[in-house]
């Protein structure tokens, strides 16, 4: 199958879309959001695990556009909440979806744990025309701590201290939050199997 010049990026987060941008333009992958297609239709993220919500908007994106589409599911884990909020992060302090809301919640379920491990979780879904779709995923480890610090990032960010580099990940430089994350890790993933097709 021919590599197309550019995919559908199948989100309406414009933090999502700047940063998909800023992991693929060095590949030199064209991406087209869902206001240049004219836009996606809403999808009920229905799945019980990130890669079955990520294939039903990359699916849904594709059906609606005939062109390759990509999408993204992705949330948090807390060891000590046994996976929670994961599929639920964007939620998880209920509708409409509020990243400081979502925050206090994670800290007080937190508070009266001593383990504080956290790791972010990413499934990247990519969908073409007459063809089963493909995952990667990509996961970025952390603690989390009560006060938020720094202003980079979005979501859970502010909260989750990385060790190694003595900081939060919104604290971090965008080009090392992209290098680590779980984002990045699952993006570059599609783009190796994506050299491997000749693309």
């Amino acid at each position: 199958m021919a590599q197309p010049q550019h995919i559908v990026i199948a989100t309406g987060n414009p933090h999502k879309v700047r940063e998909f941008q800023e992991i693929l333009d060095p590949f030199g992958i064209g991406l087209l959001t869902p206001r240049e297609v004219g836009g996606l239709p809403e999808v009920d993220e229905t799945g019980d695990t990130f890669a079955a919500n990520a294939i039903l908007k990359a699916e849904s994106a594709c059906a609606h556009t005939g062109q390759w589409a990509l999408a993204d599911d992705s949330g948090i884990a807390a060891r000590a909440l046994g996976g929670a909020p994961g599929v639920r992060s964007a939620r998880y302090a209920g509708e409409p979806c509020d990243d400081a809301a979502n925050n206090r919640k994670l800290v007080e379920a937190l508070r009266p744990h001593s383990d504080r491990h956290v790791a972010y979780v990413c499934v990247i879904a990519l969908a073409r025309p007459g063809c089963a779709p493909l995952t990667w995923e990509g996961t970025f480890a952390g603690r989390l701590v009560d006060q938020a610090q720094g202003e980079g990032g979005f979501g859970y960010d502010p909260h989750v201290w990385i060790d190694d580099c003595a900081c939060t990940v919104a604290q971090m430089p965008a080009a090392e939050k992209h290098r680590r994350s779980h984002r990045g890790q699952a993006l570059r993933g599609f783009v190796a199997w994506l050299a491997q097709q000749g693309g």
